[in-house]
């Protein structure tokens, strides 16, 4: 937008949207604190299923500029601090060497580090303010996520949305203006190529949010450039089946792993992301450090800060790990891509030893499938999480899916940080062929053998456990004895798992932690989707037609077909005047 628009009163510019368009032909849809005007003939991509994602984001934005805000102030106090220390250092100097008086103070352009020219007083970054992050929107369609972060995110900067349609551009230009006088000074929407764009604008945006239709792996190499140091990159991905495994040659392609198709698959989906983005980032001699990493819905959202240093990079190899996972029974082992070894001050870098499994499943005997390379490193950082829930808490009104994403947090917040992938209870139970403990039994057994287990925010059944796999398989046979199950072929993964002794004597008497804290209090942590048809939805300009029932409902679908049917009608009748017209002229 240029000068002369963002002049412009309130009447001035309604009067500009009112005369290109009738809005009879929009409708109006309220988000948070933003407005948009929608064509009803789905011109531009729209989702109220991602409000969810709309709302995460935001939270993270605002714990992101309030740690940095923090970061600004521990490192002027750094530079103050060190600054004292020569200063004390340079006076006690002068007045052993008896070159000065101590009743004078000495000026802080005097202060000798090297005792041939002054230091000069601290400027630069950490005495100047703290400029407000820029933010991009790859990919922005209706500009409504970007006219959200512009009018709810206190302390944001200038939101450059971005699209490579032209009706996309359009639309988020009359859905500025709409939104008033805070979004016209602080939106600009663009015309042009993301990758293109963040390519030539390198380390210019402190924050880059990446919300694709479907894979985000094309995107990925320009956007690690494009985002300055500690900055945030917000991505999403919602091509789940692919990264599921549905499709596990396109995953590679696109990635760089394989996945596996285990009940932990969603989380698997979050880390083989996570990895995908390390790679591109280690290009560039960059790493990323994930805050938090979420599977909602239909997609995973991941938000890491990307930083800069060649020697930091050299771990990335000890973050990473293939996947090992049993065909027969729930066993999966991790092989890290790499290890160090330390010998006084220095470190070397080494491959990994393996491997970590032998050929046939020590369990049941059955052979593995191996998948990978996935981060499996951390994915959250728990001080951020506490920070962006307090954060919610605190303005819960000002999130319009405040339930959903409080719920996610809280569970996020409760899970083992340090425990890639998780067991799923009725999965274990299946391969047996038995009763299930409770969940509480269950994770009685585990606390009382020494070990730490807790949810996860991807599966209500799923269940993280720093305890071995033989371990496991102990606890069950000990349940089994005491439920016993029906006579199995011996050939069956359940039977040969049975057939031995458990070493470990299982202690099923309800621990303490067995329940989370969320759980005593009984805080709701899954919620139902809020009405039916809740996911993904068309791409933009896609004819809707009736195989679509699916995805939109029977309703939505019937009332567009019948829009069409009457416009098909109109259109002979209104082509029959016009030919008419001319001729009566004549």
């Amino acid at each position: 937008m240029g000068s002369v628009e963002e002049t412009k009163t309130g009447e001035e510019q309604k009067q500009q949207i009112n005369e290109p368009f009738d809005l009879n032909d929009y409708t109006i849809i309220k988000e948070g604190e933003a407005e948009i005007l929608m064509h009803k003939k789905n011109e531009v991509f729209y989702n109220k299923a991602q409000v969810n994602n709309r709302d995460m984001s935001i939270a993270v934005l605002r714990t992101y500029i309030s740690k940095l805000k923090e970061e600004h102030e521990a490192l002027l106090s750094k530079r103050m601090n060190k600054a004292s220390k020569i200063s004390e250092n340079h006076a006690s100097n002068r007045i052993s060497n008896g070159e000065c008086d101590t009743s004078k103070e000495i000026p802080e352009g005097d202060i000798c580090t090297n005792g041939d020219e002054p230091e000069k007083p601290i400027e630069g970054k950490c005495q100047k303010q703290l400029k407000p992050p820029r933010v991009l929107e790859a990919l922005s369609a209706s500009g409504l996520r970007a006219l959200r972060y512009a009018r709810e995110v206190e302390g944001i900067g200038q939101v450059v949305a971005l699209d490579n349609d032209k009706a996309s551009v359009e639309a988020c230009r009359r859905n500025i203006k709409f939104n008033g006088s805070i979004a016209s000074a602080k939106v600009e929407s663009n015309l042009a190529d993301a990758r293109v764009y963040m390519l030539t604008h390198p380390k210019e945006f402190d924050v880059v949010d990446l919300d694709p239709y479907g894979s985000p792996s094309t995107f990925l190499d320009s956007a690690v450039q494009s985002i300055a140091d500690g900055g945030l990159l917000m991505c999403t991905a919602t091509d789940m089946a692919v990264l599921c495994g549905s499709n596990g040659e396109v995953c590679y392609s696109k990635y760089g792993s394989y996945p596996l198709r285990g009940k932990y698959c969603h989380e698997m989906a979050l880390r083989i992301v996570l990895a995908c983005i390390e790679s591109h980032a280690n290009r560039y001699k960059r790493y990323i450090v994930p805050v938090l990493s979420v599977q909602m819905d239909f997609y995973v959202r991941v938000f890491v800060r990307v930083y800069t240093s060649a020697s930091a990079m050299k771990n990335t190899p000890l973050k990473l790990s293939y996947v090992y996972q049993c065909v027969g029974c729930d066993s999966f082992h991790l092989q890290p891509i790499g290890r160090t070894v330390s010998k006084n001050t220095s470190v070397r870098y080494l491959p990994g030893f393996g491997p970590v499994v032998p050929q046939e499943c020590s369990d049941c005997g059955k052979k593995y499938n191996m998948g990978g390379p996935i981060w499996s490193d951390p994915i959250h950082d728990q001080d951020w999480v506490a920070s962006i829930l307090a954060d919610v808490k605190a303005m819960k009104n000002r999130y319009p899916a405040f339930d959903r994403i409080s719920a996610v947090l809280t569970t996020i917040s409760e899970e083992l940080p340090d425990v890639p992938l998780f067991l799923s209870l009725h999965n274990l139970c299946g391969t047996l062929k038995c009763t299930s403990p409770s969940a509480v039994i269950f994770r009685s057994a585990v606390i009382n053998a020494g070990y730490r287990i807790s949810g996860t925010h991807v599966n209500p059944l799923g269940l993280k456990s720093d305890a071995p796999m033989n371990v496991i398989w102990d606890i069950m046979r000990c349940w089994v004895k005491n439920h016993p199950v029906k006579e199995q072929s011996p050939d069956l993964s359940g039977s040969v798992i049975l057939a031995k002794e458990p070493v470990l004597q299982a202690n099923f008497a309800r621990a303490v932690a067995s329940l989370s804290k969320a759980q005593a209090k009984k805080v709701a942590r899954f919620l139902p989707n809020p009405e039916r048809h809740w996911g993904p939805k068309l791409r933009a300009g896609r004819t809707i037609t009736s195989k679509h029932v699916s995805l939109l409902g029977a309703e939505a679908v019937n009332g567009v077909l019948n829009n069409h049917e009457h416009q098909e009608a109109e259109e002979p009748e209104m082509k029959r005047q016009k030919t008419e017209g001319p001729a009566s002229i004549s």
